[in-house]
């Protein structure tokens, strides 16, 4: 499939900063969608793929250029559980895809002149388990067990025609080894990004480490953070830079915290506009929002970085 957007992503972020949307899931909670279940946003691609297209919409119209699909908690082994096999797991996964790519054209239709992107997502191990431990790593798995598991996913998520795969929340140095060996020879880039606990990953490697198992990977064309607070983003985003001299994502979370047993958001926001000025002086090129981030936040993040 060809890429609708010109330049290349990676040429984008070689020329300026990119803007990301923000989150899908409290988008699709804001239009009245319930996503209490263990595929969470995954499972409207299958019951409601009109309103993740209206979500991809909302964010583009807001001023994001990439869109990052539906699909952090689409895997083989979650459909499964849903009583859906392989070749219908795979007809999802690669919808995802599609419903973002039909976002930017009608975002385009709607007067869009700018580059439009799809960042085509594969969450973590721990976000099919949905019980949180995507916030924790160290899920008992070799790296090979864990390339096994994203390599599939990765291959539909490919052919399907994304402008990058974006590597997201990974919490743990050793899947970012696996994700990084599952991701070699799709002919697609990549972006990795890891959650992060202050100055070391989940799992409480430290972000030197981590970040450079990323640096001589020809794939990955950003590295950085996300679903994080947002106080820990420009200390990270400057030792990314520093360790692998390639463009660094940011895109934290609004600065609520998940309570993963009760499935609710606590305490309150901490994600502002003024602060992304200081990330992109830091290093950061491809700036957007995580969980609890709407399309609100990210008008304003991106007349933030238009001034």
């Amino acid at each position: 499939m060809t890429s609708y957007a010109s330049p290349s992503l990676a040429e984008a972020l070689a020329a300026g900063t990119v803007v990301l949307d923000g989150g899908m899931s409290n988008q699709l909670e804001s239009a009245g969608h319930d996503l209490s279940d263990e595929l969470w946003s995954a499972r409207l691609l299958a019951e409601r793929p009109e309103a993740v297209t209206e979500a991809h919409l909302a964010y583009f119209t807001a001023g994001a250029d990439v869109a990052i699909t539906a699909s952090y908690q689409a895997t083989f082994e979650g459909f499964g559980r849903r009583g859906l096999g392989h070749e219908d797991a795979a007809r999802l996964l690669a919808s995802s895809v599609d419903l973002a790519r039909a976002a930017a054209r009608q975002a385009r239709d709607a007067g869009a002149g700018r580059p439009l992107w799809v960042a085509a997502s594969a969450g973590p191990y721990g976000a099919m388990l949905a019980d949180g431990s995507e916030y924790r790593g160290r899920y008992g798995l070799s790296v090979g067990e864990l390339e096994r598991f994203h390599r599939p996913r990765l291959e539909v998520l490919a052919a399907a025609g994304p402008d990058v795969l974006a590597l997201e929340t990974v919490p743990d140095a050793d899947e970012a080894a696996a994700l990084l060996r599952a991701v070699r020879g799709l002919a697609v880039p990549a972006w990795l990004s890891y959650t992060i606990d202050g100055r070391s990953t989940r799992a409480g490697q430290p972000l030197e480490e981590a970040f450079a198992l990323a640096a001589e990977a020809d794939e990955v064309i950003a590295v950085g953070v996300n679903c994080c607070a947002p106080e820990d983003v420009e200390h990270a985003v400057a030792t990314a830079a520093r360790i692998t001299g390639k463009p660094v994502v940011a895109y934290p979370n609004s600065g609520e915290a998940w309570d993963a047993g009760a499935r609710t958001w606590t305490g309150r926001t901490t994600f502002g506009a003024e602060q992304v000025k200081a990330w992109r002086d830091a290093g950061a090129r491809l700036i957007g929002g995580c969980c609890r981030v709407g399309p609100e936040a990210i008008a304003s993040l991106a007349r933030a970085l238009a001034d």
